[in-house]
């Protein structure tokens, strides 16, 4: 759905439904973590291009992240941010990105520095369009955090098999974009 006029139209009706629930679920965080509820982070998006991500804080503040990725079982994460991880609340301040135009509905998600901006070849097409909050390799990689979790090497698992399936996934969204192919990634990913 990289449709600028949509993504604002949407996204602006989306941010004034959900305005309560992410007020709501931001001073829940802020309690919880400090009076920081809001995390920003850089990420990659359209053209290689960084910007700040929007979400609702799900992790101590002191922790830092050593590697890229986060599973289920680490000791960082809050009660509150799994259950803002788990209902997906966390990712509601990504609507005020797609107002902003960093982000659209449906896109490759967008990624720490050191993946998507090192991208080679033919890989390179995921970055020709703006990062989605939702996407292929989202719905089929939905329970990452719990896939990593059992694995013995969670950082070599991602590497080898995970982001190469999404880079596949999301090379297929492009090259197969429709109408059709997107109502049917919203319908999957709200249901």
């Amino acid at each position: 759905m990289q449709n600028r006029s949509l993504d604002i139209l949407f996204s602006s009706i989306l941010i004034l439904i959900t305005a309560g629930v992410v007020i709501l679920a931001w001073l829940i965080s802020a309690m919880a973590h400090s009076g920081k509820g809001l995390y920003l982070s850089t990420r990659i998006g359209k053209n290689g291009v960084g910007f700040t991500i929007y979400k609702l804080r799900t992790m101590k503040e002191t922790s830092v992240q050593t590697t890229s990725v986060t599973t289920i079982n680490n000791p960082n994460i809050t009660k509150v941010g799994r259950f803002l991880r788990k209902t997906k609340i966390d990712e509601l301040p990504q609507l005020w990105n797609i107002l902003k135009g960093d982000m659209s509905f449906i896109g490759p998600r967008p990624d720490v520095a050191g993946f998507a901006d090192k991208l080679q070849g033919e890989d390179r097409i995921v970055l020709s369009i703006k990062p989605g909050i939702t996407g292929l390799a989202s719905i089929y990689f939905k329970n990452e955090e719990e896939i990593l979790a059992q694995q013995e090497n969670p950082e070599a698992y991602n590497q080898q098999l995970i982001w190469p399936q999404k880079i596949r996934l999301n090379k297929f969204y492009i090259k197969k974009h429709s109408c059709f192919l997107d109502l049917k990634i919203l319908y999957k990913t709200i249901f």
